[in-house]
């Protein structure tokens, strides 16, 4: 450990308006500040979730590295999808109830792609976690009160898997549980650590 740097000693930035992520990273960190990327995040024609996600991840990462030289960057991206079909934010409550009931019984992906920038040395990591989330069978009554009590509207997926969204589900696939919230950190720490970038 005697030749990581800490964390302390960095200029870390999440590259992202989400609080969501931002409330993930503080998990392993406070020492970062926060600077929302402007990317398009319209897909390309015939482009999958993974790759999307993948793009999305190191477009926003490289948006803000462009202007913070030196910096750390952090740049993340999710991508939901029902089969071949990519599910954005529901925005209002008929959306997502839409969403829901198009779940029931059925499963979602979400692919998780992280991209760190070392502004010292210009290196690129990335990674990506996919999550399964299999749904029990749902009934637009139960739907409808959950969404009032929630109010997941900006969520893709319509619902919070890190509130009383996880009710909704039957299982869980995946590696790493803090992916399907935004930001998966169990990846990030390897990246930092591969930066000999250390956390404590």
């Amino acid at each position: 450990m005697s030749d990581f740097c800490p964390v302390s000693a960095i200029d870390l930035i999440l590259a992202s308006s989400s609080s969501y992520r931002r409330d993930l990273l503080q998990r392993l960190t406070k020492n970062f500040s926060q600077l929302a990327p402007e990317v398009d995040e319209s897909a390309l024609a015939g482009e999958t979730p993974a790759a999307l996600a993948s793009r999305l991840a190191l477009a926003k990462a490289n948006a803000v590295a462009a202007i913070r030289p030196g910096a750390i960057v952090i740049g993340s991206d999710q991508v939901a999808a029902l089969g071949t079909q990519m599910l954005g934010k529901p925005g209002d409550h008929e959306n997502a109830r839409a969403q829901l009931l198009a779940c029931s019984g059925r499963t979602m992906s979400f692919h998780t792609a992280l991209c760190l920038i070392d502004g010292r040395d210009g290196r690129i990591q990335q990674a990506l976690d996919i999550t399964q989330v299999h749904f029990r069978n749902l009934h637009g009554v139960e739907i409808d009160a959950y969404l009032r009590v929630e109010q997941p509207y900006d969520c893709a997926g319509s619902f919070k898997a890190e509130g009383l969204g996880i009710a909704l589900f039957e299982r869980l696939q995946t590696e790493d549980p803090t992916a399907l919230i935004g930001l998966p950190l169990i990846a990030l720490n390897r990246l930092l650590r591969t930066a000999a970038i250390a956390l404590f």
